[in-house]
């Protein structure tokens, strides 16, 4: 979890366009042109998913033209739905996957939850969105998944015939892991990227659910939380041999917790971009 020990500091996330964006990527995440012009062929919509605790707003994206392609449930960190998980459903439709990006704390406000800037080193901002984020319980988080799933089948452009992915950044990756283990005749591949709190000595812990998956799993590791709990990926590779499932535990030396979501001060382009890579080869491999 994003907490008082790890967390990425100073945030911001200004809402640009796609042109603004462009002009500015020496200085962000910058997308090959090529990249850039496949986004232009994406559909973005705001839809509002019905869940059994209201209604979620999210935003769901997919390729255009005709056509079915295999389904993604996207996981944001404890930020939530904004502007750079909206560039990130774009370019994961533009792969050829129907996207999901909820707001996950619909049930306490409509995205986004935060605005500008928001420094996780101050007790102040912290406080805006550590409740929200304490109220998504495991029964929350299994019962939002379920709900989330049935939206995605239900679009005319998901190919049912194939697996899904999920992927979770920050406190997405418990998420995650409650995904695959709840759907897990849909998910065919989950990532985690900066999990916090995949492993914990609580009945709930997310890894105790790994037995119930039957995904293939990629989980990036921030080199500070595997600093924090070298422990950690051992459970977790121990969790995912014992259940035979095939799974990658990477630490991403010199990456921080944070360091795939463009503008957060950890930002680390290579890093995001080597574990961006090693994401498309997972939904490649599992949902073709």
């Amino acid at each position: 979890m994003c907490d008082d020990f790890i967390h990425q500091g100073l945030t911001h996330d200004p809402t640009v366009s796609r042109r603004a964006f462009v002009v500015s990527s020496a200085a962000a995440a910058v997308l090959s042109s090529t990249a850039m012009a496949a986004q232009a062929k994406v559909v973005e919509k705001d839809v509002n998913v019905p869940m059994a605790a209201g209604v979620s707003d999210s935003a769901v994206f997919y390729p255009e033209g005709k056509g079915t392609w295999p389904a993604v449930l996207v996981w944001t960190d404890i930020l939530g739905l904004r502007p750079v998980f909206r560039e990130m459903g774009r370019r994961l439709a533009a792969e050829g996957y129907v996207v999901l990006v909820p707001n996950p704390f619909y049930r306490n406000a409509k995205a986004p939850v935060v605005d500008g800037s928001f420094d996780f080193s101050k007790p102040e901002d912290r406080a805006k969105v550590m409740p929200m984020a304490g109220a998504l319980t495991a029964d929350a988080n299994i019962s939002d998944a379920k709900a989330y799933t049935t939206f995605l089948d239900q679009q005319p452009q998901t190919n049912k015939s194939k697996k899904m992915g999920v992927q979770g950044y920050c406190m997405g990756g418990p998420l995650t892991f409650r995904t695959a283990a709840t759907v897990a005749n849909r998910v065919g591949a989950a990532a985690t990227f900066h999990g916090g709190g995949l492993v914990t000595d609580k009945p709930e812990s997310p890894h105790l659910m790994i037995p119930q998956m039957k995904a293939e799993v990629l989980c990036c590791v921030a080199a500070n939380d595997d600093k924090r709990d070298p422990a950690a990926k051992d459970k977790l590779k121990e969790a995912f041999a014992s259940a035979h499932l095939k799974a990658t535990v990477e630490v991403f030396d010199g990456c921080d917790h944070g360091w795939t979501v463009r503008g957060s001060q950890v930002y680390n382009e290579a890093g995001a971009e080597r574990a961006w890579t090693e994401l498309m080869a997972l939904y490649k491999r599992n949902l073709a």
